[in-house]
């Protein structure tokens, strides 16, 4: 994530133990010349929720990275053509699969509060 987008989001820096050395995509290295902060946070994407940690460094108007591992992991559904982006096969560790519970759970609530205020209680028995 970009130094400056972090800071004008206001996200918490958490200083790291160790600064890694950075490079930028081209093999130059970065000017900050390395990561000495990451932040925490929960990244929205449509209905897609993660909690990720991610390295602070100077990446010039790019707001945000995803990387090779993120995206392997991930394995997004990509269709270029309709520049359409699908979270479908994420993995367990993601939490996709809680929130999908989650939700239909808030379906179940909301329809058996519905039945109960259309069918009167004596048929519900």
């Amino acid at each position: 994530m970009d130094t400056q987008f972090a800071k004008r989001r206001g996200f918490k820096l958490e200083k790291l133990k160790n600064p890694l050395l950075v490079k930028n995509i081209d093999g130059t290295v970065n000017v900050e010349e390395a990561i000495t902060h990451q932040v925490e946070y929960n990244m929205f994407f449509k209905e897609y929720v993660e909690r990720v940690k991610m390295d602070i460094c100077n990446l010039g108007k790019i707001e945000v990275i995803l990387g090779v591992p993120w995206l392997a992991v991930h394995n997004p559904e990509i269709d270029w053509e309709k520049e359409e982006v699908k979270m479908t096969r994420c993995p367990p560790i993601c939490g996709r699969k809680k929130q999908e519970e989650k939700e239909k759970e808030v379906r179940r609530t909301k329809e058996k509060k519905i039945v109960e205020e259309l069918v009167p209680k004596r048929f519900l028995k």
